[in-house]
């Protein structure tokens, strides 16, 4: 089946103001961290300085990569830490209108290193788990902290390639002070309150009891969602103040809010883009990398939007009719929301995964088997498809290293990136980056589908079983947290294995890219040559596709196609899957 014009149109308008959003969100972040004066400094410079104190650091003192990085860690094991304890005794705690008990400890743990390493996994329902002070002060708050941390890495790393001959990457701690403060903090603020004028809850009423029209009793669930739905695109954090998440009205309650929560999601991502040009002083080469986003994130969209259109072969054999009409949607609505629709749920599938948010308005579980791969392959290649704040665009810098290496291997040159060469100690390092991301999704993923505890959780036997698995590991250790939905992971098993899951892909994929970093800072700047391969330009753009596309399917391809393509296959063939 066709896409309809109008499921274009709804694309093309998304794009378009991405694009718009893209250079004025650069360069706020540009100002922010570079400590230049903003419209918020008579406001937050006396905040700013009085965390300083805190932390017992100065504004000017900088740090190396090691010192750096070691912050950083210190910093995420505190408020892991910090995070469990709360869910632990929250049942002694205020804000707890229901009387939530305490959270179980291997839950409790899971989730304490999903929202602390920007995952958001979620293997609980919110409405009937967590408190409203463990939702605000817990899980809320950590959504500004992780997106902190990972935009704050994010420019490290530019710094690491914008300067010369030097031996720092900035302050951690002032880093992310500013980054909450100047970035976070106000721009949520104003987006909670739109998503309160358009149906977002924010109250601390305890739920409503209500008795509906053919008798039954119903509870409606509500809290402080607003504060918490914003920062959760606008992070690519992704976890739900309710269950069912931005399929919920309470969090997502019309076309408004959904083209509002979307490119919240992109927003920071593709600002960083165009932040890196001009740190850099070449804006064309933040433009480079935004265009090789852009083509993969449309190629997503291209091929699961008309997989979804097309819905079932199998429903044809009973004449039940999927095409797209005046009185119905048409294609797979299995799992989707009918306010949304097969164009919105897609995108937005495509859109959660193509960065680390993990937010969804319908069933990724439900999708055709085409459908459902985008998402798996999306979040397999390392979210840097504009990607979690921060975490996408030093992915993609990873990758754009080892396009200009393979690049200058074909013309017997030493390669360069940013007149700085790249030699043996880079190259090291960003292989080992690239290699941390398949081997942990596909080790953890192999011992769960071959041990009972693993198999016991599946919903759906055969090739799709094996899909839910991948799914799970795979948004774990790559920091999504969206899931297929058909594996039962509140166990122990998988709340301790997707935990650990959640840390190595975080940690030690930061370790050598921060290394790297570490090392690029100290390098001199070499004049281009004749022999230079240039880096602004459709093809280092097209390399770099390729580069990522190649080594995707070389780490990925074996065991991520098996389930989709067999389950795509049945279904041609009007089988059931």
């Amino acid at each position: 089946m066709p896409v309809t014009s109008n499921s274009v149109l709804q694309v093309l308008v998304y794009v378009v103001i991405l694009i718009l959003i893209t250079k004025p969100m650069g360069l706020y972040m540009t100002k922010i961290f570079a400590g230049e004066r903003t419209w918020l400094s008579p406001v937050f410079v006396p905040v700013e300085r009085f965390f300083y104190k805190i932390y017992g650091t100065r504004e000017d003192e900088e740090q190396t990569w090691i010192g750096y990085t070691v912050s950083m860690i210190v910093f995420t094991i505190v408020v892991i830490l910090l995070l469990y304890i709360q869910q632990r005794v929250q049942q002694w705690l205020p804000l707890n209108p229901q009387g939530m008990g305490p959270v179980e400890p291997a839950l409790a743990f899971n989730t304490a290193v999903s929202f602390s390493s920007n995952t958001n996994w979620q293997a609980y329902a919110g409405e009937t788990t967590m408190s409203y002070l463990t939702q605000m002060m817990g899980l809320a708050f950590h959504n500004f902290t992780s997106a902190a941390v990972g935009i704050s890495l994010a420019v490290a790393f530019i710094r690491g390639l914008s300067r010369r001959s030097a031996r720092h990457l900035g302050n951690f701690w002032v880093d992310v002070t500013r980054c909450t403060l100047y970035l976070l903090l106000p721009i949520c603020t104003i987006g909670a309150l739109v998503l309160v004028s358009q149906g977002v809850v924010q109250n601390f009423n305890a739920y409503t009891t209500v008795h509906t029209l053919n008798g039954a009793i119903q509870t409606i669930a509500q809290g402080p969602v607003a504060s918490q739905e914003f920062i959760k695109e606008f992070g690519t954090n992704g976890g739900g103040f309710f269950n069912a998440n931005s399929a919920h009205p309470f969090e997502n309650p019309n076309a408004a809010t959904e083209l509002m929560e979307t490119l919240a999601i992109f927003a920071i991502g593709a600002g960083l883009t165009y932040q890196f040009g001009k740190m850099v002083k070449n804006t064309r080469q933040g433009w480079a990398l935004f265009a090789a986003m852009l083509v993969l994130f449309l190629a997503g969209v291209a091929v699961a939007l008309p997989a979804e259109q097309a819905g079932n072969p199998a429903w044809n054999n009973l004449g039940v009719d999927q095409s797209v009409s005046a009185t119905q949607a048409g294609g797979n609505m299995e799992g989707k929301e009918v306010r949304f629709g097969i164009t919105q749920s897609s995108l937005f599938a495509v859109i959660t995964t193509d960065a680390s948010c993990g937010a969804i308005n319908a069933w990724h579980d439900s999708f055709t088997p085409l459908g459902g791969m985008i998402p798996l392959a999306n979040i397999a290649l390392g979210e840097i498809i504009f990607g979690g704040v921060g975490s996408g665009l030093y992915g993609m810098l990873i990758f754009a290293i080892l396009a200009v290496f393979i690049a200058g291997l074909m013309v017997g040159r030493t390669p360069e990136f940013l007149g700085k060469k790249i030699e043996q100690k880079e190259m090291k390092m960003a292989s080992l980056a690239i290699l941390i991301l398949p081997a942990g999704i596909l080790l953890f993923s192999a011992v769960a589908s071959v041990l009972p505890v693993g198999t016991n959780s599946i919903l759906n036997p055969g090739p799709h079983g094996l899909s839910e698995i991948l799914y799970a590991y795979t948004s774990a250790h790559g920091n999504n947290g969206s899931a297929f939905g058909g594996l039962t992971v509140n166990t122990p098993f998988y709340n301790w294995t997707l935990a650990f899951s959640m840390i190595i892909g975080r940690f030690a994929f930061v370790i050598p890219v921060m290394a790297l970093a570490g090392s690029l800072v100290q390098k001199r700047v070499v004049p281009a040559g004749a022999g230079t391969f240039p880096t602004t330009g459709p093809l280092f753009v097209s390399l770099l596709i390729g580069v990522i596309l190649i080594v995707g399917a070389l780490t990925y391809f074996p065991a991520y196609s098996l389930g989709p393509i067999v389950e795509h296959l049945l279904m041609l063939s009007g089988k059931a899957f």
